[in-house]
């Protein structure tokens, strides 16, 4: 998911949410209308000498203490390399479970997992067994969709994430959860595609699962062992493994979400993961995973895990399609004037990552954080800073967006709750204006109404929408909580204010009728109904 590779237009993207949740709560008024204190951040880390004048373990650790320390995140933990030296390893402030953040904390890196799948496959075709053009089907019969065109999808076009599947097609997140690779990829025989083969780039985690069943077929061996004996053992990735599902990750994934300005503790849902976003690992095992992409396949004591062609083709984006700057398992890019990176992201709802590589200095830099998706893109806001202090600037701490976007939607939820009891409190009133109307057209009246609740209900797909990716309401409470928060604020006021009015409109209608039929008006004596009863002689 390329959110944090590119904030600012993910910042524009959540406007957009703000500005659509702000006509919904404003809807309401028409006709009527386990806290975590702020983490420790004395780093515990292990460097080697001073290799660039900027970048530096002391104004690194400078850094992301100040980060800490302004935006109350928990915990984080940094590598970075130059070629192939490790310039600095650290962790800061502190897990879920309370313990102190260091070089070997196990964190998960959720889809930065993918490089390393990527990795893995073209591990095979050096090695002859496969080939990047050929269809997936022909090494994996078992891979079928309910799209015939499914049996075009290449190994590369899998990779490279132009395969036509897609969030859209296939929410994966919000269907039952395979266990095994194996069931990951037989689940997919009843998605369809988004889009014909190689036409167009879609981020979808489906992709990776494929490619990863792949290699356990191909190689005969379980992907995480495969991948144990060919990248993590080769590298000295001592503390690195592949799992294949969120609650097998350390205390179980366990993290953190932010809202208005603190965090809170949340246990991380069960996520199939191989392939995908399975890897765990250290800032010492990162760092060596960072140098052998910038040193063209070589492990920092001369270890050759791939060919320099391949890993710069892992790091090239096809030619076709144009939409696209992501190859195999990395995006390629350049922010305005700055150097052009390499990148990935990764992000669970608990926690998020990014790793970023500058061939122009050949500088490696990973940053993983206990903060999650939306609410907390601190990994990419501390790996902005880190390579701003890389090109001999001094950076500013930037704060996540959810920061300041919290604060206006506690407004927002504020004026919500106020214009429901606003409008509940004048139903009747309503009511008695309204008396005199068809009923069709009171129910008109009351449309507006309801585009608070629609927004609720539809608060995950619009996110998915905007944001290319699939979920849940209930993922989105970790993602973004007072946004949620916000919407069901505007829900509840618009379903106070409908039921009130609605209420208070049968009993005006009904109390008219009775009016109307002479209810409560003394009769003459001897009268009934209005005619003049018989007298006895």
């Amino acid at each position: 998911m390329k959110l944090i590779t590119a904030p600012a237009g993910m910042r524009r993207r959540l406007g957009t949410v703000l500005a659509a949740l702000g006509i919904a709560v404003a809807a309401t008024a028409v006709p009527a209308a386990t806290v975590i204190p702020a983490a420790a951040a004395t780093p515990a880390a292990s460097s080697a000498p001073r290799s660039t004048a900027a970048l530096d373990p002391a104004s690194i650790d400078r850094f992301v203490r100040d980060y800490l320390e302004q935006t109350r995140l928990p915990g984080a933990v940094v590598a970075v390399t130059k070629g192939d030296r490790v310039v600095h390893t650290a962790g800061y402030g502190h897990t879920a479970s309370g313990q102190a953040m260091t070089e070997r904390t196990r964190l998960p890196v959720a889809s930065l997992s993918k490089s390393m799948t990527a990795l893995a496959v073209m591990q095979l075709v050096e090695a002859g067994k496969v080939d990047l053009d050929q269809p997936v089907h022909r090494y994996l019969p078992e891979f079928t969709l309910a799209d015939r065109r499914s049996r075009e999808i290449t190994v590369r076009q899998v990779l490279t994430q132009t395969s036509g599947m897609a969030d859209s097609a296939y929410p994966d997140l919000t269907r039952a959860q395979p266990r095994t690779l194996e069931e990951a990829v037989a689940a997919m025989r009843e998605a369809p595609l988004a889009a014909a083969p190689g036409t167009r780039y879609r981020y979808h985690n489906p992709n990776y699962f494929v490619a990863a069943r792949l290699v356990e077929v191909v190689s005969g061996q379980p992907f995480a062992d495969y991948l144990s004996a060919k990248l993590f053992d080769p590298l000295r990735m001592t503390h690195t493994a592949s799992l294949d599902s969120t609650t097998e990750m350390p205390d179980r994934a366990r993290g953190y979400v932010r809202a208005y300005g603190t965090v809170f503790s949340r246990p991380h849902p069960r996520w199939f993961a191989a392939g995908g976003h399975g890897v765990v690992t250290t800032a010492d095992d990162l760092s060596q995973w960072l140098i052998a992409q910038n040193n063209q396949g070589v492990s920092a004591d001369g270890r050759r895990i791939a060919t320099a062609r391949t890993v710069e083709l892992t790091h090239t984006p096809p030619k076709a399609p144009k939409d696209t700057d992501y190859g195999m398992g990395w995006w390629r890019n350049q922010q305005g004037d700055g150097p052009e990176q390499i990148q990935h992201s990764g992000q669970l709802l608990t926690h998020n990552s990014m790793a970023t590589l500058l061939p122009d200095s050949g500088i490696g830099i990973a940053v993983v954080t206990n903060t999650g998706l939306i609410a907390g893109d601190d990994a990419a806001q501390i790996s902005m800073g880190l390579v701003d202090l890389a090109r001999g600037k001094s950076p500013e701490v930037a704060k996540p967006f959810s920061m300041t976007a919290d604060w206006v939607l506690a407004a927002l939820t504020l004026l919500a709750a106020g214009l429901g009891f606003r409008g509940v409190r004048r139903a009747p009133r309503w009511a008695r204006h309204t008396t005199q109307r068809p009923w069709w057209r009171t129910a008109l009246r009351l449309l507006p109404q309801a585009l608070p609740i629609l927004f609720l209900t539809q608060l995950a797909s619009l996110l998915g929408l905007l944001m290319n990716r699939s979920g849940t309401l209930a993922q989105t409470t970790y993602a973004w909580p007072a946004l949620v928060v916000c919407a069901a604020a505007g829900g509840l006021a618009s379903t106070a204010v409908i039921t009130a009015r609605a209420l208070a409109l049968v009993r005006h209608r009904r109390r008219a009728r009775q009016g109307a039929g002479g209810d409560g008006v003394d009769e003459p004596l001897g009268t009934r109904d209005g005619h003049q009863a018989l007298r006895p002689a």
